[in-house]
């Protein structure tokens, strides 16, 4: 009979999954560590008769240290652990003795089955086990398999039964990634802190902590606390004036109103408003909607939402409240909470988990509402394909949990049934009215469906006083109209919620190790954690931080490199400043302005010259000319359009050929004239610094059309094609020149359409052709006619009549 060791991470998690696999029906014995206990029973593996013997380890068994004397701070340089040093594993925990603790109770064993938590952590600690038992264990039979990973996401009978029978292989580059980044903190974080310790302490007496710690993780988040505390130091606070107004909907009722403009910076111009508003004796109803608004659902639930939660509405640290979730887990309370998925598996039994909750005290009558109405789908969320989102695996009460951990269990359930609800549903009324020259709007909100807000009683939408029933064109008493003076007021201390998110959206730490970096700059005397759980850098936080801003980077690149005030040659002046930008050819070629120290990107692999002193006129910087060449492509552009797209169409490297301005000369709205005839997405675009070798080229693809060589002027008419609508063209040649039947000197027509153009028209690449592209027989390579072919699409760039209106309606 074979004998299976089975190996949990932690004893209060091998000892569930033992009684599960067998049905309650084991001995339990303590191991040699005295931590550990051993639960053996009997059962069916591989379609045989087998011993079982589940244990656990207490998280990892290894850790990466530095050998000999790279240990003693004294004797060795900081600057060595980069590199020089060797580093070696070592037990975790020397007193629990767990590799000899493994080493007995796998010797003679003839399989093992890894329980591990199942992340990347976990799967570093398969390997650890693995290490410790392997060479005691029973040799394999030829090429018998002996190693198996169990991959589950909660301690239930499903979950843990399913994993036994469908056991898997650990995953050896998970557990290589995590040497790789233990390494990497190592030496980093040994280096750094054993230099600032030793240099600070050796120059400060009173310094309030005794390791002044360094981590690739750690600091950042230190990081962001200085951050939003030199944001708080530096703001000044400014003087604004509000109008507000209020008016008499009835005897007893007033109604305030909000000003339209919100805010003014200048006294003057505010009371200049507030004595406009008071001449009014009425406000006038200048329009009124209701529109039906929802507030959706919240998604499913992972680590950093339950965390951020934890932190702000319960008023528990990240730290504790991890502690708690994992102690909930492996009691069977919940799923895994380790987990980045915000999106349920389609094979996620909804209805099953919401059956377990339709007893409970608290919100049997929601559950057994939704199981009766039917269960809704879930917002589909992001899948990282890591676990499940964290769900209640059983129910339970507040006497059975009691405490925080209650209280943590409490709203794990109660996202989960909210995630299953209806969405809030409210009636958005909106009244607006004018008052002299000024507007003035109120608003209320009306509850038509509370949906999930039922179960999120906090999410709901507070009740409002109901506004006055009128309709377009009456009117109300003015009954006051006052000038409030208000100041602008400085940001607070970051909250442990808000650097959570700041933590996640710039990808420091895991959810895993989130909590245990924001602990660390806690212990270590960085930041304290004042009321409403925000965070206020010590002083030994905030001069480490600015330290590291003030390391002398900068000086020791200067020794061999060049600032960019101090390279390139002036080319275009600056729309703000109206000083000379240099251009700097060097790759990748850009523009300086050394007044406003703003850098310009422009489009590469050409040439850039100034473009007749011409100026934008959204932004009044002075334009500059893209070219690839004679034979090729050339393009005007403004250097800040292309870096920031001033209409919602555009993309941030567009030039004049793509910009949209309604007005502009050298936009696509003027010079286009139609589609391309070749990509689907491109406009053929006038290039007026071409002649007397006039050309239109694609702004999309590397198309170049060869026209009217010789030509005095080439301009786009306003006017279009009847057949294909592309802008016709107005051409002006030389009477020595004229190519135009009788002896004619101006022609107006469609490139594509107008038999008299069409002997004037040539197709070209201004890159190698596409093999689709290429010419055959009785054809020229590489060259081919636009004779008698039409737009494959249509395009109308007429100019607009009303310009200012067209231009407003482009702005963002």
């Amino acid at each position: 009979m074979k004998t299976v060791l089975m190996v949990a991470e932690k004893p209060s998690l091998a000892q569930s999954i033992a009684k599960i696999l067998s049905r309650g029906n084991m001995s339990s014995r303590k191991g040699l560590n005295g931590a550990c206990s051993v639960h053996e029973y009997t059962g069916s593996f591989s379609g045989q008769t087998a011993r079982f013997k589940m244990t656990s380890v207490c998280g990892h068994v290894m850790t990466l240290d530095f050998t000999g004397k790279y240990n003693h701070w004294d004797r060795v340089d900081p600057a060595e652990l980069f590199s020089k040093a060797p580093t070696e594993k070592k037990e975790a925990n020397p007193k629990l003795s767990m590799v000899k603790f493994l080493q007995v109770e796998g010797r003679g064993c003839d399989c093992i089955v890894l329980w591990l938590d199942c992340d990347k952590e976990g799967e570093n600690i398969c390997f650890e086990v693995l290490d410790a038992v392997l060479p005691v264990m029973n040799k394999p039979r030829g090429t018998e398999k002996t190693v198996f990973r169990a991959r589950f996401s909660s301690i239930t009978d499903t979950d843990i039964c399913n994993a036994m029978g469908r056991l898997g292989e650990p995953d050896h580059n998970e557990a290589l990634s995590v040497d790789a980044r233990q390494e990497l903190d190592l030496r980093i974080g040994c280096a750094f802190t054993r230099f600032q310790t030793k240099y600070f302490q050796g120059k400060y007496g009173n310094l309030d902590s005794s390791l002044i710690s360094f981590g690739p993780c750690q600091t950042p988040t230190l990081g962001f606390c200085v951050e939003r505390h030199d944001k708080i130091q530096s703001f000044k606070p400014e003087l604004y004036w509000v109008l507000q107004a209020k008016i008499s909907s009835d005897k007893d009722t007033s109604v305030l109103l909000d000003w339209d403009r919100v805010r003014v910076f200048d006294r003057e111009i505010a009371q200049m408003f507030l004595n406009i508003t008071r001449m009014e004796k009425e406000a006038k109803v200048e329009g009124t909607s209701r529109k039906e608004k929802a507030k959706q659902r919240p998604l499913a639930l992972n680590t950093v939402e339950m965390l951020r939660v934890a932190s702000s509405s319960l008023g528990m640290g990240p730290q504790h409240a991890m502690q708690i979730a994992e102690r909930l887990y492996t009691q069977g309370y919940i799923s895994y909470p380790r987990t980045e998925t915000t999106h349920y598996p389609e094979n996620f039994d909804l209805k099953g988990s919401l059956k377990q909750q339709a007893n409970h005290p608290y919100w049997a009558q929601t559950v057994k509402q939704l199981l009766a109405d039917g269960v809704n789908r879930p917002r589909k969320g992001h899948d990282a394909g890591d676990h499940p989102p964290i769900t209640p695996m059983r129910s339970a009460t507040e006497a059975e949990l009691g405490g925080d951990a209650w209280r943590l269990y409490e709203y794990i359930t109660r996202h989960f049934i909210a995630t299953v609800s209806y969405d809030c549903k409210y009636l958005q009324n909106t009244i607006s009215f004018q008052i002299g020259t000024e507007r003035f709007t109120c608003s209320g909100k009306m509850l038509t469906s509370s949906g999930f807000t039922e179960i999120m009683p906090w999410q709901s939408i507070p009740p409002e006083e109901s506004l006055p029933s009128c309709q377009k064109g009456d009117t109300f008493v003015l009954s006051e109209v006052k000038m409030l003076e208000k100041q602008t007021s400085p940001p607070d201390y970051l909250t442990e919620a808000e650097l959570i998110t700041l933590m996640e959206k710039h990808g420091i730490g895991t959810d895993a190790s989130i909590p245990v970096h924001i602990n660390n700059i806690c212990q270590r005397n960085y930041v304290t954690v004042e009321n409403g759980r925000r965070l206020r850098p010590t002083n030994l936080g905030i001069v480490l931080v600015h330290g590291y801003y003030k390391i002398g980077m900068d000086e020791l690149m200067e020794v061999s490199f060049s600032p960019l005030a101090a390279t390139g040659k002036p080319l275009s002046r600056c729309g703000k400043c109206h000083r000379f930008m240099k251009y700097i050819q060097a790759k990748p070629s850009r523009l300086h302005c050394s007044h406003c120290d703003e850098t310009y990107t422009l489009p590469q692999n050409g040439t850039i010259k100034l473009y007749k002193e011409l100026r934008c006129p959204l932004d009044d910087f002075e334009l500059v000319l893209w070219s690839s060449g004679s034979r090729g492509k050339s393009y005007p552009l403004c250097p800040y359009c292309y870096n920031h797209p001033p209409f919602r169409d555009m993309k941030k490297g567009m030039g004049c050929n793509e910009c949209t301005h309604p007005s502009c000369q050298h936009s696509l709205s003027m010079l286009g004239i139609g589609q391309c005839v070749e990509c689907e997405s491109g406009v053929l675009v006038l290039d007026p610094t071409s002649g007397p070798k006039w050309k239109m080229a694609c702004n999309k693809c590397s198309v170049v059309v060869h026209f009217f060589e010789n030509a005095h002027r080439v301009r786009v008419s306003a006017d279009t094609c009847e057949a294909c609508e592309a802008a016709l063209v107005d051409v002006d040649f030389n009477k020595a020149k004229s190519p135009l039947p009788g002896d004619e000197t101006q022609h107006t027509g469609c490139v594509f359409c107008d038999p008299v153009f069409q002997e004037l028209v040539e197709l070209k690449h201004a890159a190698p052709c596409h093999p689709m592209h290429r010419s055959g027989p009785g054809k020229r390579q590489g060259r081919g006619r636009a004779r008698g072919r039409r737009p494959a699409g249509r395009l109308n760039p007429r100019r607009p009549k009303d310009k200012m209106a067209a231009l407003a309606a482009y702005f963002v």
